[in-house]
């Protein structure tokens, strides 16, 4: 049966259909296969979240070369809610591109566009389901390697200037990554996560594996662009074209952290990594530092695109701040943002890619009048905006109380607050967007624009539906990050 194969086929399907599309060389053809491929990893990735949620986590032994020996997929509650959260947004993003793409990326080069886009689809979800640390560098490295080339599609020449410090960064983070896998390896003498955990218990106070904790913190947050390791993000989310910025926006960070919660929880345990080291403090100084830092710059950016992508470093010290607690509740609502973040930062980008095709550019001088001229853009911005700050009602609000629960819970009144306080700074950039759009009389040059297309509306329209319907009954995503919780907690030893 097919369903059996799943776990190897959501990442064999992108990956044939990468060269397939390079061999084939048109771009309405790389389009559908990117879309069908899309289509596949979401319909397997939902399938097995539900076969995990009633059946319990799903092994599947490459070549049936039994674990640790061979490569193991390894499906539990953790990835399986990271997995269905890639196809769906991958699906998403496909329907979007195929407007998107030809207005921003010249012909000729649309089925490298796809390409690359499979190969980086590919790339995320093969770290998602391996079971062994060091296919999750090799992973690690095609999704790095595509998203380089994805970005420097922009039309806009800093995108290469982009693309070349992610590359840099992204090089100096992929060494620090399999310097630590390395370490590893050699103190427990095996690559696969589930065994390596069960060994590392009689070497985990000895130096190289310190050491080798330090490599994968580092690398991975570089990758994951935790402050204050978060230099090539701004300027690759703002100058990529805009079906790349909400897809790495989406899903790319988000892989990342998931594999910090891995190494954290799974190989390494939470009583090692936040009781006998001081980790746990660590990381929530430097969310706390990313929350605000990170927000107050985007307040003052004057490029709609980098002022979003300044906001979601600030998001992203929402999630690391839920592990730092390295509680159920923290946990739970660190790993549901990587859902509500990725839903709400994902529409946003794409309509900003709207503004982008009628204006010709993303520029807040420019917007004047906007809401007049485009109302379902404006509308749909406004809507994210309000889930960014987390108003009761939209998906952000359910982060950021059970964050305000779990600094409780920790007995912090002050981290309690933390939360709260740094969504004054989301209202004021979103209020800057608000104050432009609405409260200013159109210029000369938007009163000419009509409304954005449906191929950019609908799909951003399908993810905010996600961002107000998960605001008002969470029970379905909570439940799915709460199981996640429990998987990742039962690391403890």
């Amino acid at each position: 049966m097919i369903s059996a194969h799943l776990p190897v086929l959501q990442v064999v399907v992108p990956l044939v259909a990468a060269p397939l599309i390079v061999l084939l060389r048109r771009g309405l053809v790389g389009y559908v296969l990117a879309m069908a491929a899309s289509a596949f990893v979401a319909g397997s990735a939902l399938s097995l979240l539900a076969d995990v949620w009633h059946g319990g986590v799903i092994s599947y032994a490459i070549g049936n070369w039994p674990p640790p020996w061979g490569i193991e997929y390894r499906i539990d509650a953790a990835n399986a809610f990271v997995l269905a959260l890639l196809g769906v947004i991958a699906v998403v993003v496909a329907a979007y591109a195929r407007r998107s793409v030809a207005a921003e990326v010249p012909a000729e080069q649309h089925y490298l566009f796809y390409a690359m886009y499979c190969l980086c689809l590919a790339g995320l979800v093969g770290i998602t389901v391996t079971g062994d640390a060091f296919n999750v560098f090799v992973f690690l490295e095609i999704s790095s390697l595509s998203s380089y080339v994805l970005i420097a599609f922009g039309r806009d020449r800093r995108a290469l200037l982009a693309s070349y410090q992610y590359l840099i960064l992204g090089t100096i983070g992929a060494t620090f990554i399999v310097i630590g896998v390395g370490l590893l390896y050699m103190m427990t003498g095996t690559l696969n996560i589930a065994d390596m955990a069960a060994r590392i218990g009689a070497v985990e106070a000895r130096r190289p594996v310190l050491a080798a904790l330090a490599f994968l913190t580092v690398g991975i947050s570089l990758k994951a662009a935790l402050f204050p390791l978060h230099l090539w993000l701004p300027g690759a989310y703002a100058f990529a074209p805009s079906a790349v910025s909400a897809f790495l926006a989406a899903t790319a960070t988000k892989v990342s952290l998931y594999v910090l919660l891995r190494f954290y929880f799974t190989v390494f345990g939470a009583t090692f990594v936040f009781d006998a080291l001081p980790m746990g403090g660590v990381l929530i100084a430097l969310s706390v530092a990313a929350m605000f830092v990170a927000s107050a710059t985007a307040v003052f950016q004057a490029d709609f695109k980098k002022l979003l992508a300044y906001s979601s470093l600030g998001q992203i010290g929402y999630i690391t701040l839920g592990i730092g607690f390295a509680s159920k509740a923290g946990l739970t609502g660190g790993v549901v943002h990587l859902f509500n973040h990725a839903v709400t930062k994902g529409a946003l980008f794409m309509l900003a890619g709207a503004v982008a095709l009628r204006l010709g550019s993303v520029r807040l001088d420019r917007m004047d009048g906007l809401a007049k001229a485009m109302p379902l853009t404006c509308a749909g911005i406004v809507l994210g905006g309000l889930s960014l700050i987390g108003v009761p009602g939209t998906a952000g609000f359910v982060t950021k109380w059970y964050l305000v629960l779990a600094a409780l819970e920790a007995g912090s009144w002050t981290l309690a607050f933390v939360p709260v306080a740094s969504s004054l700074l989301a209202v004021a950039y979103v209020w800057r967007f608000v104050e432009v759009a609405y409260f200013r009389p159109p210029s000369a040059e938007v009163a000419r624009l009509s409304e954005a297309p449906p191929g950019l509306l609908l799909p951003a329209g399908a993810l905010l539906v996600a961002v107000v319907y998960f605001g008002i009954d969470p029970s379905l995503t909570v439940g799915a990050a709460a199981r996640a919780a429990d998987a990742l907690l039962a690391g403890i030893r």
